[in-house]
């Protein structure tokens, strides 16, 4: 490698974690196919039969999702990051991983990860390096990112990077037997960003966000305190491109919390006659203001890390189809005949299968099969609705931004901002129910944006550099949406059928952007009329439909003091145009 400073850092690493051995990953095909049949000769991955070129993984009980009690991000000082963050002071934090690192990677061999978040080369994207001891990580960011090829020749012409610092943490002493999943214990974990120098460092953990150190710690944590330094977006949203049946292409970026169907929105198929939906990207967005004076946005990412229990056909047929082949498991049950069960999948629950945890399961078991955040790692251009202007480098142009979460009560099935200013307040304020309650009067989470674990510096300044964004934007910015697909009637059914049927929502927000529908003005944003829906082919009870667009101001009112409790942790940091935003509010409800 060309590039001194890239050759500097890996040596400090080098003699830092003490490795047995370097090796340089090129991203070919052969050093998938290479390491993937060196972890089943250990017993870490098993071949599926049924899924060509697919592989299972179990990962340590202990080791199962993103820890957010142990992420952290160091500063100077504990205001520049809010009170939504662990912060550490940065010599402190550096100190203690500096000591865990002594050392941590003998026996083992470390892995140096050329990638790109975005297609490499595109203005729009970064380039950084990934330091790891753990082949599984290796395999799935070949997968999550661009490895590689393009990625070195721009790094050997001198190409800055982004510095990423893994390790399991689990070193081995000379002739120590290895286990199947390493790691280190909860209270040795840390997953910790230090954006004053555009690093990150990782310890303990060999799981998901905590490890594909491209996911959400790069491509959010610290890409948003780097957008809002260089002046742009790094957006917890999915992309999708809507064509009408006249061909007009709708572009839509959309923030949903965990378990609001944003990975179904991504790949929905329309059930409006003529309407046709492509995927562009599931969870992040990189948005930037272009030469046309228009937001543009690529999926930084390059695959898809989808939490398969509940992923079936009825929720999401792209997505099956897209997990044919060349797929990474982790976490699933095993069929008898070499396959990958979940719950919520298609058929019959199998009468027995390998459980998660390598045990045997039926039915008749106490324990789900599948860990609830079991995963799938699937490359994004498998996805038979996956557009071809995905890897576009100068991205696609943004016409909406939608917001939503999980209600059964208050929130309608869609409404539009009146201002960009309101919809910042509607992103600000979006909340959802961390459990299945009929009613949503007590529990509910606030969650920015869906950006509450993944902004990487204060919240306050983060709703700034949203108002910020839209005094440049000025008569280009996007419209802004707020949607709920969860309302529920008195007696708790669903009041709205989901899925595909979600398109008749969107359609709405389209011809809104074209003043080609209308819509009443209500207390809180602009609601479609009845008529204003395509409803052609739904067989949909009309109280439902009067009950999904009900604004009840006796219901919102009680929402009030919880905004009021939720916003006034950011102190006189909060934006005013957001307090001026809330005070309209209760004002409209009388």
């Amino acid at each position: 490698m060309k590039n001194e400073k890239l050759n500097n850092w890996v040596r400090e690493v080098t003699n830092l974690c003490q490795p047995d051995k370097i090796y340089w990953c090129d991203g070919s095909k052969k050093e998938y196919g290479h390491l993937m049949a060196q972890m089943v000769l250990e017993g870490r991955a098993i071949p599926l039969k049924k899924r060509p070129n697919s592989f299972l993984f179990r990962s340590d009980p202990s080791d199962v999702a993103r820890v957010e009690a142990r992420t952290f991000i160091a500063t100077k000082t504990k205001e520049q990051i809010g009170p939504t963050n662990n912060w550490v002071y940065i010599d402190e934090l550096k100190q203690t991983m500096t000591g865990l690192y002594k050392g941590c990677m003998k026996g083992r061999t470390m892995y140096v990860i050329p990638f790109s978040m975005g297609p490499a080369g595109s203005p729009m994207s970064k380039l950084a390096i990934e330091i790891t001891d753990s082949p599984y990580v290796v395999c799935n960011m070949h997968i999550m990112t661009r490895v590689g090829g393009k990625v070195i020749d721009l790094l050997n012409n001198g190409g800055d990077f982004i510095q990423s610092l893994h390790s399991v943490g689990a070193p081995l002493e000379k002739g120590q037997k290895d286990v199947s999943w390493p790691c280190a214990p909860m209270e040795k974990k840390y997953i910790s960003h230090f954006p004053d120098e555009n690093s990150i460092w990782s310890f303990g953990s060999g799981y998901g966000g905590n490890a594909l150190l491209g996911k959400k710690c790069l491509a959010l944590r610290l890409a948003s305190v780097i957008a809002k330094r260089e002046g742009w977006m790094a957006e917890h949203m999915l992309i999708l491109r809507l064509t009408s049946p006249e061909g007009r292409k709708y572009h839509i970026a959309a923030a949903f919390p965990s378990a609001c169907g944003k990975t179904n929105l991504a790949m929905v198929q329309p059930t409006v006659p003529g309407w046709k939906s492509e995927c562009i990207g599931d969870d992040i967005a990189w948005i930037k203001i272009s030469p046309d004076g228009r937001l543009h946005a690529i999926n930084p990412e390059s695959g898809f890390f989808g939490v398969a229990p509940g992923t079936s056909y009825q929720s999401n047929p792209m997505a099956m189809d897209t997990l044919r082949e060349n797929v990474i498991f982790t976490n699933c049950a095993l069929t008898d005949d070499g396959d990958v069960w979940w719950e919520g999948m298609d058929g019959d629950k199998p009468s027995h299968t390998i459980d998660w945890k390598g045990r045997d399961w039926t039915p008749s078991s106490k324990e789900t099969a599948a860990h609830a955040n079991a995963r799938f790692t699937a490359p994004a251009s498998q996805c038979p609705i996956i557009s071809p202007d995905w890897e576009k480098p100068e991205g696609l142009p943004i016409d909406i931004f939608i917001f939503g979460g999980r209600r059964s009560a208050v929130a309608p099935l869609v409404m539009e901002a009146f201002s960009w200013d309101h919809g910042v307040f509607l992103g600000a304020t979006a909340a959802s129910e961390p459990t299945a309650a009929i009613l949503d009067n007590v529990g509910i989470r606030y969650d920015p944006f869906a950006m509450f674990p993944f902004c990487g510096y204060n919240m306050a300044d983060y709703f700034q550099h949203w108002f910020d964004m839209g005094d440049k934007l000025k008569s280009k910015a996007p419209r802004i949406f707020y949607v709920n697909w969860f309302r529920k009637s008195h007696d708790g059914k669903w009041l709205w059928p989901g899925f595909g049927e979600n398109s008749r929502a969107l359609k709405w927000m389209c011809e809104r952007v074209d003043g080609k529908a209308g819509a009443k003005k209500t207390s809180i944003g602009y609601l479609p009329n009845e008529s204003d829906l395509d409803l052609r082919g739904l067989n949909i009870p009309q109280k439902n439909l009067r009950e999904l667009l009900r604004v009840d101001a006796e219901v919102w009112k009680a929402e009030i003091p919880k905004m009021e409790e939720f916003l006034s942790q950011f102190g006189e940091r909060l934006p005013k145009r957001l307090r001026n935003q809330f005070d309209e509010l209760k004002s409209r409800l009388g």
